[in-house]
């Protein structure tokens, strides 16, 4: 039997964090460094590439010269906040996919894993509010890597892990930085249009606007068609 494997990005794809962390975000730099007027858009080049990145792309736009131990004291107070919303506001899945995650985990022929940017403890928190079973899943996060997205790493370490050839996995994502990361990787992507334009995600094979559009048979097409 052919096997296939399927990668989970959590921020964007799993649940619409994104919107969380551009919040959280932004408080930081106002509690921090007294800057304000910073925007959910600010942050889109780091969108991906870990919380370090994420913070360094606002700072930039804002033309704000931030120090490593200043960028440290930052991520470090945005996982705090992150934290704390999670746990006074419900943060459900995005439609589709627990039902995509689901027919995976029954399926014989998939193997299935969860390849984030983010914390052990920041993405474990998002796993645990949408009920996503990542016990039975390979899971790999931005605490178990050295560089982040658009550097493959992240996702050959899912890939190895799930045993199987890098041309035999379908990456789901939301930004450009992961989608570069997965076809470095050597993967297949689809992209979901949950935090930022399909024109931005034109290098996927597939884009989507939601997970409802997907079922098993076309990510077995994406990579035996």
């Amino acid at each position: 039997m052919k096997q296939y494997g399927l990668i989970f990005d959590v921020d964007g794809v799993i649940a619409d964090t994104e919107a969380v962390n551009a919040r959280v975000s932004i408080r930081v730099f106002e509690d921090l460094f007294g800057l304000y007027g910073v925007k959910r858009e600010d942050f889109a080049a780091g969108l991906g590439r870990g919380a370090a990145d994420y913070v360094r792309a606002a700072a930039r736009v804002h033309g704000l010269q931030l120090s490593d131990e200043q960028i440290e004291r930052a991520t470090a107070l945005r996982q705090e906040y992150f934290l704390k919303v999670l746990n006074a506001e419900p943060l459900p899945p995005l439609p589709g996919v627990m039902e995509l995650i689901d027919a995976g985990l029954a399926s014989d022929d998939f193997r299935l894993a969860i390849a984030t940017s983010g914390t052990l403890e920041k993405s474990r928190a998002v796993l645990d509010a949408t009920g996503v079973p990542y016990g039975r899943m390979v899971y790999v996060n931005g605490s178990n890597v050295k560089n982040k997205k658009p550097d493959p790493e992240l996702f050959l370490a899912a890939i190895r892990r799930l045993a199987l050839p890098a041309d035999r996995c379908v990456v789901i994502e939301d930004a450009p930085n992961g989608i570069e990361a997965a076809l470095a990787a050597g993967a297949r992507v689809v992209a979901v249009t949950t935090s930022t334009t399909e024109d931005n995600l034109a290098d996927a094979h597939l884009i989507v606007d939601s997970l409802e559009e997907l079922d098993l048979n076309m990510l077995r097409n994406l990579i035996d068609p």
